[in-house]
C-alpha cells in the first residue's frame, strides 16, 4: 500500500504527525501474522495431529446411506481435489510474507489430509467403485482451481468466509450422520464413522477460520476503508470455492440445500452474520450505509472527517482488543520459547483510532 498521505499534507492537521506510515502498519501486520503462525503451528501439532486412514474405523463405516448423503460427501470429496492448486496459487500470492506463506504450506498439509479423508469416505461407502473415483480424479484435475481475487487482501477476507461455510457444511453432515437431521428422507440415517470424520474436519476448519479471522482484524485495525470495502465486495460475490470446475455442481448443490447442510440461508445466518459479529460489524446493510457515507465526506483537506467517518461502520474497540489479546497470546508464546529476549512481537497502538473520553489504553 502507499503511503498515507503526502508529506505536505502532513502538517495540515494536528492528528497527523503521530500517523503510522504504510510501511510500518505492513510491518506491524506481518509481524503477528508471522507470531500467528508459529502459534498455530504448535498448537496444531498438539491437538489436532490425526491421519486419514488410522484415524477412523473405516471397515465399519455404513454401506447402506442414501443417495443424497452419497452425493454430499462424493462433492466434499471433489472440492477437496483442487487443495493444491488452492495451496500453490495462495503461496505465490503471498510468497513475501513469512508468516502467510509459510501458514499456507501448513493450511495445505491439513487440507490434504481432508481431500484423502472424503476420498476414503467416497471408497469405504461402498456405492463407488475404485475404478470410478480413479476417473472421477481424473476428470476434476484437468481443470485448475483459480484465486477467486486478484489480490492478498480479498483473498484473505474470501477465507474467512469460505472457512466458516466449510466448517458450516460439515457440522450439519455430521448432525445427519448422528441420527439428529429434521428432514423427513434423512431420519434414521445413521454413520458413527462419518459423523466423527465430519467432527474432525469441522474442527481443522474452525482454527483454519480463527487465523484468517485473526488476519482480517489486524488489516481492519490498520486499514479500515480498504479492509471494509474488500468484505463489501466479497460479499457481493461469494460462491464457495471450485464451484465452476464440479461436475454436476448444481445437483450437489440442490442435494446439500435439500438436506438442510448449507444454503443461501445457511450463509445468511451462520457464515455472514457470525463473520460480520466477529469482526464488529452490526449487518450487511450497516457496512455499505458506513462506506456509503464514508466516501461522501470530506477527506483530510476537508477537516479530517473521512477518518473519522469510517470508524463509526463496525465497533473499533472491540476489533482493538481482539488484536490486544492475539498480541497477548502471541507474546506468552514467544516468552515459552524464548524469543522474547531476542526480537519479541510488539503490539503498536493505530494512533488514527478515535479514543473514548477517559478509556484507559488497555481497554
Amino acid at each position: 500500500m502507499a503511503d498515507i498521505l503526502p508529506p505536505d499534507m502532513l502538517e495540515r492537521s494536528r492528528t497527523l504527525p503521530g500517523l503510522l506510515s504504510n510501511a510500518e502498519k505492513d510491518r506491524l501486520i506481518e509481524r503477528g501474522f508471522l507470531g500467528l503462525y508459529r502459534w498455530y503451528t504448535a498448537r496444531s501439532q498438539e491437538t489436532r495431529n490425526w491421519n486419514p486412514d488410522r484415524s477412523f474405523d473405516w471397515r465399519q463405516m455404513n454401506q447402506n446411506l442414501p443417495p443424497d448423503v452419497i452425493t454430499v460427501i462424493q462433492g466434499f470429496f471433489a472440492v477437496e481435489q483442487y487443495a493444491p492448486d488452492f495451496t500453490s496459487h495462495l503461496v505465490h500470492l503471498v510468497r513475501r510474507s513469512h508468516g502467510r506463506s509459510h501458514f499456507q504450506l501448513r493450511w495445505g498439509s491439513e487440507e490434504e489430509k481432508h481431500a484423502d479423508t472424503w476420498e476414503n469416505a467416497v471408497l469405504f461407502s461402498g456405492q463407488r467403485s475404485p475404478q470410478w473415483i480413479a476417473e472421477y480424479k481424473e476428470r476434476l484435475k484437468s481443470q485448475t482451481w483459480e484465486l477467486p481475487f486478484p489480490d492478498a487482501i480479498h483473498n484473505l477476507v474470501y477465507t474467512v468466509f469460505q472457512e466458516r461455510a466449510t466448517q458450516l457444511n460439515y457440522l450439519n453432515m455430521m448432525k445427519i450422520a448422528q441420527g439428529k437431521s429434521d428432514k423427513p428422507h434423512l431420519r434414521g440415517v445413521e454413520d458413527p464413522v462419518l459423523a466423527r470424520v465430519s467432527q474432525i474436519i469441522a474442527v481443522d476448519e474452525a482454527a483454519h477460520y480463527n487465523f484468517f479471522l485473526e488476519g482480517v482484524r489486524m488489516y481492519l485495525y490498520y486499514y479500515p476503508e480498504a479492509t471494509l470495502n474488500a468484505i463489501k465486495n466479497v460479499i457481493a460475490q461469494f460462491s464457495m470455492p471450485a464451484a465452476n470446475l464440479v461436475p454436476d455442481w448444481e445437483a450437489f448443490f440442490e442435494t446439500v440445500y435439500r438436506a438442510g447442510v448449507y444454503g443461501p440461508r445457511e450463509f445468511q445466518r451462520d457464515v455472514m452474520q457470525v463473520a460480520f459479529r466477529n469482526l464488529g460489524i452490526e449487518s450487511r446493510k450497516a457496512l455499505e450505509e458506513g462506506i456509503r457515507k464514508t466516501r461522501e465526506v470530506p477527506d483530510f483537506d476537508g477537516g479530517n472527517f473521512k477518518t473519522t467517518a469510517i470508524w463509526d461502520t463496525f465497533d473499533y474497540g472491540m476489533v482493538e482488543g481482539d488484536v490486544r489479546r492475539l498480541h497477548v497470546k502471541i507474546q506468552d508464546y514467544e516468552k515459552e520459547i524464548g524469543f522474547d529476549q531476542y526480537d519479541p512481537t510488539e503490539f503498536v497502538e493505530n494512533p488514527e483510532v478515535p479514543r473514548r473520553e477517559g478509556a484507559a489504553a488497555d481497554d
